[in-house]
């Protein structure tokens, strides 16, 4: 069943409790993170759900700090903090290995926690990526006004509210950029990209997957696709490269556990 609780980060590094949502199961664990200003109860993060009880797979979604059903105030959040929401979730919820899938700014969390984690993620799935978004997603003129005024709005095309970054997030973000070397992500891949994405150009995700040191990296391009990639064959593709994705951490762990002997004649 599916199990909402909260959880609170480590003592070192204090944090808003988070809400979210178990669903035990078998194999790696598979999280959900939503993009910015976003929460668990979007057509992606509830379609993977439903998959995971249909196939008996653990699964776990939850709200960043001060977003969805999460304790903390939205404004006073960073990149950084929202990674140790991540990493937060993957010790004191998930159990064993875990595969994260991340859309738009959660696919930079995915690789920051990985970073963080490098023997619990073995599996990775982006949607849209944005790692690094706060250098290329904003003009010279938004980036100053956000370091004067402290904050900048824009016009949400997903809602009513704008959307609001503020000084702290993207000061945050510059901090933590990782688009200038190599990746250091060993496991298996897929990124997913609409090439009609308003928001995230599709090049960018091509960059990243070069960026990977891991050499089984697909990125699968959806010619009309916008950024949310929410429709029923969007979500079917992504359901499509999650039983990839945990296909390959099988055929990889089979292989560590059953190592083949090489004998000479």
């Amino acid at each position: 069943m599916t199990d909402p609780r909260s959880a609170a980060p480590p003592a070192a590094a204090p944090r808003p409790r988070l809400a979210f949502h178990h669903t035990p199961g078998e194999g790696p664990t598979v999280v959900f993170l939503p993009g910015y200003a976003s929460d668990m109860l979007g057509s992606k993060a509830l379609a993977l759900e439903e998959w995971a009880k249909a196939a008996g797979r653990a699964y776990l979604r939850f709200d960043y700090g001060g977003c969805g059903q999460s304790e903390g105030a939205f404004e006073d959040q960073t990149l950084a903090g929202w990674r140790d929401d991540v990493v937060a979730m993957i010790d004191q919820v998930a159990r064993g290995p875990v595969v994260l899938v991340g859309s738009s700014m959660g696919g930079w969390l995915m690789l920051l926690a990985a970073k963080a984690r490098p023997e619990r993620v073995v599996g990775l799935i982006g949607i849209a990526p944005a790692p690094d978004f706060t250098d290329w997603g904003f003009s010279t003129d938004e980036k100053m006004a956000i370091l004067r005024q402290g904050r900048l709005e824009r016009a949400n095309p997903y809602g009513p509210e704008p959307t609001v970054y503020t000084r702290g997030f993207w000061s945050s973000g510059e901090a933590n950029r990782l688009m200038f070397g190599t990746i250091a992500f060993a496991g298996p891949v897929r990124l997913l990209q609409g090439q009609a994405d308003p928001d995230v150009p599709w090049a960018r995700t091509v960059q990243l997957a070069q960026m990977l040191a891991s050499t089984d990296v697909q990125t699968w391009l959806v010619k009309d696709g916008d950024h949310r990639l929410s429709r029923l064959q969007d979500i079917s593709l992504l359901i499509r490269a999650v039983h990839d994705v945990l296909a390959a951490v099988d055929q990889k762990s089979g292989e560590t556990l059953n190592p083949q002997s090489v004998g000479t004649a």
